[in-house]
């Protein structure tokens, strides 16, 4: 068995500790080297500590390695999992922000605060994969940086040749979710899913051993009774509501739950608080765990054992890895060029359809239907709006930027748009490329 060597980009993630565990656990593979990257040392600090403490208390035998230099992070590497955030949690609050100021969305992923985050993906994104090419040109990127529809558009165009799988594992949850809820087990499911990423619908899910298609008595039991929520934190159950709001209005697919920003924005403008949004949540949350995390273990050398037992999050990128690595040819949702996967839709859109993965790399399922005008409607709007968006990027096209700002489907007018534009230039001065 071959001894893998990973590099986490983007290590100092509070999600970091679940893909560490899911490494360390595995069957697959030995995992001999994981590498901490990040250019916030400070961060990447603090992850060192919560990682050897749990290397250290579960009696692996795998090397860890932090570092904030490229070469040392990349020479020699067979993986990287890439999960990076340019501009943080700081930028992250002005993406929300911003916009919600104008009555517009505010989110880090979708309407103008994804295009924000995208711009500032882009070129971090660029820098990072420029690094790879230079010290791991072999090694296989595995990507769960966000947008990813948007990164994957500026990978496609710009690295062609990159060894880079595109993945998300909101479809997982929102599948997980629908189990839990109902009673199913999603390991008898085959699922049938397009879409752009966080912006797609279910066209079908056959459980094996029900042997039938579950997804229209997963609508009803979904409009009928709402998912199984408890425990749940407050944004997420609402979340959750909102797409039972999708489902009852829409009821011949099984939609994304992201799909609430663009069909309902006025009632995400409604239920946000300008004062206090997602970003401040996760500060408040996840980033002060990681400091609260990292004094216990400094101030008590006895300690068995830290709340960070979740791998859930890391399990999907490990089972991609593992279908690469042993051919395994396995079954994922990836983000990828359609190239007639959807037939009838333009065959230059970057989408998430079913996929293969083996020793050669991702090969898509052709779908083999047209998908609805009601959806393919919205798709294109979309992905026309995201070209223009990577159509600035590359050009530094301020006109560009503008026409992919105007067409978002969150934006009622040209005038907002414009506004929103303009302070989010000189609020991202130093992530964004210039535009001209």
């Amino acid at each position: 068995m071959k001894n893998i060597k990973v590099t986490i980009a983007g290590a100092g993630s509070g999600y970091t500790p679940g893909m560490v565990l899911s490494l360390l656990k595995n069957e697959y593979f030995k995992v001999s080297e994981i590498r901490l990257y990040d250019i916030d040392k400070d961060r990447n600090d603090d992850m060192e500590v919560i990682i050897k403490f749990i290397v250290e208390k579960g009696g692996y035998c795998t090397d860890i390695i932090k570092t904030e230099n490229p070469e040392t992070a990349f020479s020699g590497i067979d993986f990287v999992f890439s999960q990076i955030r340019a501009g943080g949690m700081k930028m992250r609050e002005k993406d929300e922000k911003i916009p919600l100021k104008y009555g517009l969305v505010g989110q880090e992923t979708c309407g103008l605060g994804g295009f924000s985050y995208g711009m500032r993906s882009m070129k971090g994104f660029s820098e990072l994969v420029d690094l790879i090419q230079k010290y791991a040109p072999e090694a296989w990127i595995l990507n769960y940086t966000n947008p990813e529809t948007i990164v994957a558009e500026t990978v496609r165009r710009k690295y062609p040749n990159a060894r880079i799988v595109n993945a998300c594992d909101m479809t997982i949850g929102i599948e997980e979710l629908a189990c839990r809820s109902f009673g199913y087990d999603r390991n008898n499911w085959i699922v049938n899913y397009y879409g752009l990423n966080h912006f797609g619908w279910y066209k079908s899910i056959y459980d094996v051993s029900l042997q039938r298609d579950v997804m229209p008595e997963i609508i009803e039991k979904i409009t009928m009774n709402g998912f199984d929520t408890d425990g749940m934190d407050k944004s997420w159950a609402l979340t959750y509501e909102n797409m039972r709001k999708i489902t009852k209005n829409f009821p011949t697919n099984l939609p994304n739950n992201y799909l609430e920003y663009y069909l309902y924005p006025n009632l995400i403008v409604e239920e946000s608080d300008i004062s206090y949004t997602r970003a401040n949540m996760i500060m408040d949350s996840r980033l002060k765990k990681i400091k609260d995390t990292v004094k216990l273990i400094k101030n008590n050398p006895n300690l068995n054992s830290i709340d960070y037992q979740d791998d859930l999050h890391g399990q999907y990128i490990i089972d991609i890895a593992d279908s690469i690595l042993n051919n395994k040819n396995r079954r994922f949702m990836l983000i990828v060029p359609n190239k007639g996967a959807i037939p009838n839709l333009r065959e230059d859109a970057t989408v998430e359809v079913p996929c293969y993965v083996n020793a050669k790399g991702v090969e898509p399922i052709r779908l083999g239907y047209d998908i609805p005008d009601f959806h393919k409607g919205l798709m294109e709007a979309q992905v026309a709006s995201e070209k223009l968006l990577v159509d600035a990027f590359f050009e530094n096209s301020y006109q560009k930027a503008l026409e992919a700002f105007t067409l978002n489907q969150t934006v009622p007018n040209s005038d907002v748009a414009k506004k929103v534009l303009d302070e989010m230039i000189v609020e991202n001065k130093d992530y964004w490329v210039e535009l001209r």
